[in-house]
C-alpha cells in the first residue's frame, strides 16, 4: 500500500470514529423523547438522529445485515452497528452523566445483563403504544 492510501484513509477512520448514528421509530413517542433527552458524551463529535422509517443508508444497511427495526433501535458506531439492548448498552456507555435521565439510564444498561432482561419489555410496551394510536410498525 503507497503512503497516499494510508494518508487517506487515516482521516476517514477518524471522521467515522468521532460520529454515531442513533436508528429510531420516528413514529413512536417514547423512542423520539428518548433520542431528545439522551446527551452522548464528548466521545462522539457528530451524533446523527434517524428515523428508522426513511431511507437512509444506516437504515439500508441495518436491514441489509437482517436486523430488525421493528424490533429494536440500531447504533452505528466505529464502523459496527449494535441493535436492541445492545444499543442501549452502547449509548449508556457513551452517555454522559448530566441530568437524571441520562444517570439513570446508564445505571440500568451499562449492565448487559440488565438490558437484555428489560429491552424486551420496552418494546412490547413501544408496540402496544403504537397500535394504540393507531401507527403502522415498521416494515422490514
Amino acid at each position: 500500500m503507497s503512503a497516499d492510501a494510508i494518508d487517506t484513509a487515516a482521516p476517514q477512520a477518524l471522521v467515522e470514529a468521532k460520529q454515531i448514528w442513533v436508528v429510531y421509530d420516528g413514529m413512536c413517542p417514547f423512542c423520539t423523547r428518548y433520542v431528545m433527552l439522551y446527551r452522548i458524551r464528548q466521545l462522539a463529535e457528530k451524533v446523527h438522529m434517524i428515523d428508522a422509517r426513511t431511507d437512509h443508508p444506516v437504515v439500508r444497511e441495518a436491514k441489509g445485515l437482517g436486523l430488525s427495526l421493528e424490533n429494536g433501535m440500531a447504533v452505528k458506531w466505529n464502523g459496527r452497528i449494535y441493535h436492541g439492548s445492545e444499543a442501549l448498552h452502547v449509548l449508556a456507555l457513551l452517555g454522559s452523566d448530566n441530568g437524571v435521565f441520562n444517570r439513570l439510564n446508564r445505571l440500568v444498561f451499562s449492565r448487559p445483563q440488565l438490558g437484555r432482561f428489560l429491552y424486551p419489555y420496552m418494546v412490547a410496551g413501544r408496540r402496544l403504544t403504537l397500535k394504540l394510536l393507531g401507527r403502522p410498525p415498521i416494515a422490514d
